[in-house]
Order: structure tokens, then C-alpha cells, then sequence
């Protein structure tokens, strides 16, 4: 159905979500029946710039139960695991060309729990086209599909869109899948929600760390980028709560169980993934292969 959000943005909290900075007027689309799934488009660069997001299609997955990503659900609750991969699977498949090589950019720093979401996705996803280089007609069911975790500027020297973008000119893929941790202004989404959307992404903007931006004009090629947010800012909890403006040293907030956030969020993710690139398998046999 349609949904006409008719609540206005609070600039002030510090978001990559585009569902958490509505504006009057803005039209959603509401579907999903294991997640609850809203679809924002921004046709124009001035709607765009009243919400603080770049043009293009935002579709939001939430979880509608309570132990976010986990496959044991509570016990109320009918909703099968390989459903939910499903469901997942065919919002991606929506922003992917049906053919072509894919290369998958998993961004963040896997020392650091919270920004590691990237790696660990990247670290799951099947890496296929050498394998098509090799013997193209013994592995023909197989999509080119190729994987790099880029690590962070600190790391390397190099900033993620300077790697990326050399790849993308080597490998002229058909799509870069972008998978990153993402921040949010509503504790309660904190690793229940998933972003897609194709207007790119720039990494670390979310904590005010923005490095040059990955999309289509930069790289060349439909970029579609898909996180889960990992944490909040404290002056934005206590806003949310309070009439209070905070004048002490803001911080990152993270879950208690951010380990595990990240392990469940970074299968489910991988799982519809390789499951939109290799549709001839099941959702059972992805799991044993990517171990999760």
C-alpha cells in the first residue's frame, strides 16, 4: 500500500537511514510478510537535499521479532529461516542486472566489531569468476562473481574509492554490491534493520568520517549499497528522550551483543546474496557451504 509520511526530519540526529529522516508528502511503498518492508524513492536532487540523501531508491527491511537477525525465533512466531533469506533475496534481485559480473566491496575495519559487518559479509560471499575463467562450460550455472574487503584508509594508505574504482576499470562489472555498517537515530533498529538502496554510499559519513562517495557517476556502473545499522550516538539517544541538549563529548553507542549482531547480520546478508547470484541453489545448501 501507500503510505504518505506526513512527520518532518529531525536534522539533527545523526542517521544513514533514509526511513528515519521523513519528510511532508514523501510517498512510501509498504509491503513484506517476514520483514516489514518500506520502499522510499527521492526523484530529485532538492528532495534529496531536505532529507540529507543522495537520489535514488531506499528500501527498508525490518524484523518483526525481537532477537534481530537469529534463526532460533521465538516461539510464536511462524516464520522460517530460509523465508526470511528469501524474502531478502528478492529485494536484492530487484536493484541487480540479471547478468554480468558482480563485485562485491565489503567495507570497514574487521578489528573493530561494529565496522565489521563488510568484511565478515565479503568473507561468505561465493567468489566465482575465476572459477568461470578456468572452465567456462563445467561451472556455466555459476554468475562471475568476485570479492574484496578493502579495509580502511588507516590500514592501507588507500582510500576505498581509489581501490574500488581501479578494480571497476580492470574488471567493468555489470554491478558493485557495497556492504557496510551503518548508523542510526533509533535505538530499536540497532541491528533489526536492512538498507538497499542504488544512490551509493559514502563511507564513514555516519560518524562524521565521510570519505568520497561510491555510485554510479563515480564508478561507473549501477552501485548498490546494503547495510544494518551497528550504532547510535549518545547525543541522539538522549534527545530522543529527553528535552535535554547535550553538552558533553558525544560517543558511538554499540548493542552488548554486537559479536553476535554482526555474526547473524553478516549471514543473513551473504545468504540472500549468494543466493540472488546462484539461484539454482537452495537456501539449505548456501548455509552449508558458507558454514552459517
Amino acid at each position: 500500500m501507500n503510505k504518505n509520511i506526513t512527520q518532518n526530519a529531525k536534522n539533527t540526529n545523526r542517521t544513514d537511514l533514509a526511513i528515519e529522516n521523513p519528510i511532508k508528502g514523501l510517498q512510501c511503498l509498504e509491503r513484506g510478510e517476514c520483514f516489514s518492508i518500506t520502499e522510499i524513492v527521492i526523484d530529485t536532487d532538492e528532495l534529496g537535499a531536505k532529507i540529507g540523501k543522495s537520489k535514488g531508491r531506499y528500501v527498508t527491511l525490518e524484523t518483526k521479532y525481537s532477537n534481530r537477525f537469529e534463526q532460533n525465533f521465538e516461539p510464536n512466531f511462524e516464520i522460517d529461516y530460509a523465508e526470511t533469506v528469501e524474502e531478502l533475496s528478492g529485494e536484492i534481485k530487484k536493484f541487480i542486472p540479471n547478468e554480468g559480473l558482480v563485485f562485491v566491496v565489503g567495507l570497514g575495519n574487521n578489528d573493530i566489531t561494529p565496522d565489521s559487518l563488510g568484511p565478515k559479509t565479503a568473507n561468505k560471499i561465493f567468489a566465482t569468476r575465476h572459477l568461470k575463467d578456468e572452465n567456462a562450460d563445467f561451472f556455466e550455472n555459476l554468475r562471475p562473481v568476485s570479492v574484496l574487503s578493502t579495509g580502511v584508509l588507516a590500514q592501507t594508505g588507500i582510500e576505498t574509492a581509489e581501490i574500488t574504482e581501479a578494480i571497476c576499470k580492470k574488471l567493468s562489472p555489470s554491478a558493485v554490491v557495497i556492504i557496510d555498517a551503518l548508523v542510526c537515530s533509533d535505538i530499536s533498529r540497532l541491528g533489526k534493520t536492512i538498507q538497499i538502496s542504488d544512490a551509493g554510499i559514502a563511507p564513514g559519513s555516519g560518524v562524521k568520517n565521510s570519505r568520497k562517495q561510491l555510485n554510479t557517476k563515480t564508478l561507473g556502473t549501477p552501485v548498490i549499497a546494503i547495510g544494518v545499522p551497528t550504532v547510535v550516538d549518545i547525543h541522539t539517544i538522549i534527545k530522543s528522550y529527553t528535552d535535554i541538549e547535550p553538552d558533553m563529548e558525544n560517543m558511538m553507542v554499540t548493542p552488548r551483543d554486537i559479536d553476535k549482531l554482526i555474526d547473524k547480520a553478516s549471514d543473513l546478508l551473504a545468504n540472500a546474496l549468494n543466493h540472488v547470484f546462484h539461484p539454482d541453489f537452495s537456501i539449505e545448501e548456501i548455509k552449508n557451504l558458507t558454514g552459517s
